[in-house]
């Protein structure tokens, strides 16, 4: 792992394999590690050829983190993202994001679209535009002095989560206070780069990818047959259908 620094965070990442690069972008509450090393991502890229790029958001595992809302905009996340790629000397990539990290992703595409070769949206479709449900009683979650007091059911999933990746919870509760920010129908339409929209078909969260692939002019989607959303991102059929679609646009 190593770091580097942007907009006053420091950043952690790893940079793993030859190829064409793949930037990774991790979800809410994850971390490098747990949504692309552990689930075998690092490992199925650069076994297929692929120069596996991934790093911790500002706010997440190794990287510092702040308790300020402002830090987390979507825009502000991407610009690490993109800084990420200009440290390392690379003027354009494929981009995956899971979750939040795809709408970072969807941030990064929009505002340095020479940067972004293809995408892929894992976790996350239509609520990209129509939003994700009410994530206010996940920063309460969050912040609970006990898991025996969270009665949201959500809440409780994700405060299990920051805690099982040992997470600073204040910095994670400022981050999701912003990090939702939506982008219009408009704003997809104007996103041209080949798309591949993946979400669980058990996801409650996500949205229908359909429904998102439908508004990009060159998107398709796929549906991960029985996972949901903690469990898509490690999916193996999954796997195989990023590395086709990363096959079928190289660089």
């Amino acid at each position: 792992m190593q770091l580097f620094t942007h907009d006053g965070f420091d950043l952690a990442y790893i940079d793993q394999g030859t190829g064409d690069p793949v930037l990774l972008i991790h979800g809410f509450a994850s971390s490098h590690i747990v949504n692309w090393v552990s689930p075998g991502w690092i490992k199925t890229l650069t076994e297929a050829g692929y120069r596996a790029i991934a790093f911790d958001n500002r706010g997440h595992g190794a990287s510092s983190k702040s308790y300020d809302p402002d830090a987390y905009y979507p825009g502000r996340m991407a610009s690490d993202a993109a800084a990420l790629l200009g440290h390392l000397g690379l003027s354009r990539a494929h981009v995956m994001g899971y979750s939040m990290g795809a709408r970072i992703a969807a941030f990064l595409a929009l505002r340095e679209p020479a940067m972004v070769a293809t995408l892929v949206f894992g976790g996350l479709g239509i609520g990209m535009v129509d939003g994700v449900g009410d994530w206010d009683p996940i920063a309460d979650a969050l912040m609970a002095a006990t898991p025996a007091e969270i009665t949201h059911q959500r809440g409780r999933m994700f405060r299990a989560f920051a805690d099982q990746t040992r997470s600073d919870r204040q910095a994670l509760a400022a981050c999701i206070a912003t990090s939702r920010e939506l982008l219009s129908e408009a704003d997809m339409a104007r996103i041209t780069q080949p798309t591949l929209v993946a979400v669980g078909t058990t996801d409650d969260i996500g949205g229908s990818p359909e429904d998102l692939a439908a508004l990009m002019p060159n998107a398709v989607a796929f549906s991960i047959e029985g996972r949901d959303h903690m469990l898509s991102v490690g999916d193996r059929v999954f796997k195989k259908r990023v590395l086709e679609f990363l096959q079928e646009h190289p660089l």
